[in-house]
């Protein structure tokens, strides 16, 4: 792909405005609805899609290296996640029995309900803010975009059974 016009720090204008704005919607997105989701349920967002991934998994549990991966975190990162949901009641951690050193990341019915009365506010945000902005087209050529970027990146994250071996 060939740059046009290039600027001083290597970018042409198109793809120097594609990458900005990419970057600053992602942000002020992810800001404006981390702050809905703490002012209506005292839940940041990066907390409601733990409770997500775990809602959507069999069982309502994840090992915790698997919880790393759905959510994008480190495994340092879902750690303290987890110790915080766990304080509030809304996770426990259950020792693999496969694995004595491994544990499964388990939404407590707690959880559950506190991600329900989420979902509506979170669900209502991305209406809001981001697709009410899109045809159904241009939302097919984003998806498009993003698969370009990263295949399998709009595909659903299919979780583990929730049996076997905890890593």
């Amino acid at each position: 792909m060939a740059a046009m016009h290039e600027t001083a720090d290597g970018l042409g204008p198109a793809e120097l405005a594609a990458w900005r704005g990419m970057l600053r919607a992602q942000g002020s997105l992810l800001h404006d609805m981390d702050a809905e989701l703490t002012a209506a349920h005292g839940l940041a967002l990066r907390s409601y899609e733990v409770l997500l991934h775990l809602q959507e998994a069999p069982r309502r549990r994840l090992r915790m290296s698997d919880l790393s991966r759905c959510a994008l975190l480190s495994a340092s990162g879902v750690s303290r996640l987890v110790d915080r949901l766990e304080r509030e009641g809304l996770v426990r951690r259950e020792r693999c029995s496969a694995d004595g050193r491994g544990y499964w990341a388990v939404l407590t019915a707690r959880g559950e309900m506190k991600f329900g009365e989420a979902r509506t506010t979170h669900l209502a945000g991305v209406r809001r803010l981001f697709l009410r902005h899109f045809t159904g087209d241009d939302l097919a050529r984003l998806a498009d975009y993003w698969e370009r970027l990263l295949p399998g990146a709009t595909r659903p994250v299919v979780p583990p059974d929730g049996d076997g071996d905890c890593g």
